[in-house]
Order: structure tokens, then C-alpha cells, then sequence
């Protein structure tokens, strides 16, 4: 039988793990993000230019 000291430091393991998860799936959220701003933001730029271009 273990004691419930270990099991302790077990669930904040658990809880440790669970939010590096969280936490690195928001980082990564964050960036596609961002990555999708700046190609939105250039398509709308190439669209003002093709615009300028036809007559």
C-alpha cells in the first residue's frame, strides 16, 4: 500500500502536466493566430494592389 504522501505529490504531477499542456496549446493558438492576421493583412494588400493595377 503506498502512502498518501505519494499520492500527493503524484496528483500535483498530474496537475503540472495538465497545465504545460494547457499552456503550451495556447502558446500554439496564439501563434497560428498571429500567423493568420499577417496573411489576411497581406491578401488584403495584394488585392488593393491588383486593384490599383486594373484599369
Amino acid at each position: 500500500m503506498t502512502p498518501p504522501l505519494a499520492l500527493e505529490s503524484a496528483e500535483s504531477y498530474v496537475a503540472g502536466a495538465y497545465l504545460a499542456f494547457v499552456a503550451l496549446l495556447l502558446i500554439y493558438l496564439l501563434i497560428m493566430a498571429l500567423k493568420l492576421a499577417r496573411i489576411e493583412r497581406e491578401i488584403s494588400e495584394l488585392a488593393d494592389r491588383a486593384e490599383e493595377r486594373s484599369p
